[in-house]
Order: structure tokens, then sequence, then C-alpha cells
């Protein structure tokens, strides 16, 4: 119950000791509650800590709207990867050996919010759906840079945060504009947009870079 304290998913309990605190029927309800979003929904933490705040992003929408909220998202599902591609979890440690991976890593991984684990008597388990970060974090240490530069997953939390800016200040701007939509050309525009606004991403960083080292003369 500490993590998930630390985590802020759970209150902390009532001191009655030095190294003893009480925890009632609510901190069970709330452990009970981060523990199935984790089981059933595979949330990363960030995610369930908006739902346990009462930031979810189903908040504040009328009936009709999370209807055609959840009609967008079935017919994205094919393209983004519906909840099947969630739901379907593979064993963390042959992956942690394959990419060369620390289980604190891989905790630090989680506690940003860029990956979800599933305990399981059997052994942590990830939605597959994740397996990327580990790839892209092994592939970093591969390639040394990593240990060339002192690099540590605490570092990643500048790009979580920047990516995660972006994404609310879209939604804040499109969601609404989206919702006046019939589903079928929400889905469509979102899913032909979407890599378009990722390939300008990728390529103004590189600019960025590029401009950066160019002004050094």
């Amino acid at each position: 119950i500490h993590f998930y304290i630390q985590q802020g998913l759970v209150p902390e309990g009532r001191k009655t000791g030095r190294n003893m605190a009480y925890y009632g029927p609510e901190h069970l309800q709330r452990l009970r509650l981060v523990r199935r979003l984790q089981r059933e929904q595979f949330l990363p933490l960030k995610a369930i800590r908006a739902i346990v705040e009462g930031e979810g992003a189903a908040d504040g929408f009328t009936p009709p709207q999370r209807r055609l909220l959840a009609d967008v998202k079935q017919r994205l599902a094919s393209a983004l990867g519906g909840d099947e591609a969630r739901r379907e979890l593979v064993p963390v440690a042959p992956l942690l050996v394959t990419h060369d991976v620390a289980r604190g890593e891989l905790r630090g991984l989680e506690q940003l919010g860029l990956l979800s684990i599933v305990d399981d008597p059997a052994g942590a388990q990830i939605p597959r759906d994740d397996v990327w970060v580990l790839e892209f974090w092994g592939g970093l240490r591969a390639l040394g840079v990593l240990e060339a530069l002192g690099l540590s997953v605490e570092d990643l939390a500048t790009h979580e945060e920047a990516v995660t800016r972006m994404f609310e200040h879209e939604k804040r701007l499109l969601l609404p504009r989206a919702l006046e939509l019939p589903p079928a050309r929400a889905a469509e525009l979102v899913e032909r947009a979407l890599p378009l606004i990722n390939t300008f991403v990728t390529r103004y960083h590189h600019a960025l870079v590029r401009n950066f080292l160019a002004a050094l003369g």
C-alpha cells in the first residue's frame, strides 16, 4: 500500500506510531479500485490517478457526447489499437533480459506513466502494446547513450511532460469541435491527421537540433 500512497493513488493512513498507521474501509475501497483498473483496464498509474481524482476523460460529457466518443473509439480500434491490444499481456522478465532493462528502471517507467505493470503470482506482466517502451530504453543503452551521458529513467520526465501538455492542449482545442461532427467523420479525421501531426513533431524536433548546431557557426 505504501507504493500506491507514494503515487498519490491511495490517501495516507492515520499515524498510530512511528512505523505504524491505521487504514480504514476507505483505503481498502480505493486500493481495490486501483488494483481493478490495473488488472482489468491495464491503465498506467497516471491515468488511474486521474480517474480516482475525478479527472477522468469522460468527466463533464453529456450522455450523447459519451455515446459519440464510444462510437469514435470503436471506429478507431483498428487504427490506434483497441482494448484487445491492451488486454494482451506478456511476461516482463524475458523482456528485461532481452532489452537489458533493470527492474528498478521498469518501475521508474511505470511511475512516469509510460507503461503499466500487472503484478501476477506467476510474475509481472505488461500489455504487449507497452513493449515498445522497453525496446526504446534498451535501444538507448545498446547505443551507449545512457552510459556516455549519464542518463536515467527520471530524465524522460521532461519528454513525458512535454508530450502530455501537447496532448492536453489538443484535447481542449479539438475535442469540443470534434463532438459536433458525425462519428464517422471525426474518426476519419483523427486517423488521417494523427500520422501527419506525429511527423510534424518528429521533423520539427530534428530541425531544432539541426538549427542549434548550424547556429554554432
